[in-house]
């Protein structure tokens, strides 16, 4: 059986901004389109009162497991599927609208510690890194298929990895000699690549999340709900609230979040981890939350004055 030891960052700060404090509003409807192990939809959905209703979506089906057991008895319904086919799931649903989207977009602890998985060069294992079973290509196919020039623009472009063309010379070379399937013999080829003294983060880090982003295409994913924002959220209320994890995904919301004209950005720098959060969660250090609110459906986009001056604006009822 599965068991979770992943911590929901911004857990607070996720539920303040997207359920301020007070009575539970009836009748709204939430969706986590991350949800992983539950932390985050279970904190919402004990807040939404008898008629809300929580929408959870993973790819994952491992992950899916771990959120039905936490968010066990509340009002919650899982889906697998991906956060950017949410128009479709909402329309099964008869729901034509959400008063609260949320997205953490990191990679979950639960995931990384599953070495059959291949998310982490912690501990050997298959060199996979799929978020589910409907993906067709691993990250191994990627790495023994795609030409040195194609690692190399991949390494850089989703890793900003410097020595990427010298990498991915090295990948090519040695899988002439065997195929390259296993996470602690690609970590071994990439810190091998690294000339001089290795910094605070191991080198193959970034390789590793540039394979997983292109394996699971996260960045077309992203930018096809940033995309849908303005016809998923309620007008007048309804929140988006994106926790991302590296400057490609926060540059990302922050500017979907600025060019929209019909969305208000209640989050003028994004909110980080307190220093208690980071004592007792290191990983949540590189996380940046960023909210936008659906504006009324008005000739341009009103600014209210509340707006500058609470930190969370208070939200009004769903009618």
């Amino acid at each position: 059986m599965l068991s979770s030891h992943h911590r929901a960052v911004l857990l607070d700060e996720v539920v303040a901004w997207l359920v301020p404090e007070g009575e539970p509003r009836e009748g709204l409807v939430f969706v986590d389109g991350t949800i992983g192990a539950g932390g985050h939809a279970r904190a919402l959905a004990e807040r939404l009162g008898p008629t809300g209703h929580l929408i959870g979506l993973d790819r994952d089906p491992e992950m899916l497991e771990l959120a039905a057991e936490a968010t066990e008895g509340l009002p919650v319904t899982l889906v697998e599927a991906s956060y950017s086919s949410l128009v479709r799931v909402l329309d099964d649903l008869e729901i034509d609208t959400v008063d609260g989207l949320l997205l953490d977009l990191g990679l979950s602890s639960d995931q990384l510690a599953w070495g059959h998985r291949g998310f982490s060069f912690g501990e050997d294992g298959p060199l996979d890194m799929r978020f589910g079973p409907k993906i067709k290509k691993s990250a191994s196919d990627l790495i023994n298929d795609l030409t040195a020039e194609e690692l190399a623009n991949l390494f850089f472009e989703f890793g900003e990895e410097r020595h990427s063309r010298r990498i991915a010379r090295r990948i090519v070379e040695a899988r002439r000699v065997e195929p390259i399937v296993t996470t602690a013999r690609l970590a071994d080829l990439v810190r091998k690549s690294i000339p001089g003294k290795w910094g605070p983060i191991d080198p193959a880090t970034r390789v590793f999340q540039a394979l997983r982003i292109a394996v699971n295409d996260e960045l077309g994913h992203l930018d096809s709900i940033l995309e849908q924002l303005p016809q998923l959220l309620t007008p007048g209320c309804g929140r988006a609230a994106i926790i991302s994890f590296h400057s490609l995904e926060d540059r990302r919301v922050k500017q979907a979040f600025r060019d929209c004209p019909e969305l208000t950005v209640l989050t003028k720098k994004p909110v980080t981890a307190s220093p208690e959060e980071l004592l007792s969660n290191p990983r949540s250090r590189s996380a940046k939350l960023r909210v936008a609110e659906r504006c009324p459906n008005l000739i341009g986009p009103p600014t209210p004055p509340h707006l500058l001056q609470n930190p969370v604006p208070p939200w009004p009822s769903r009618s």
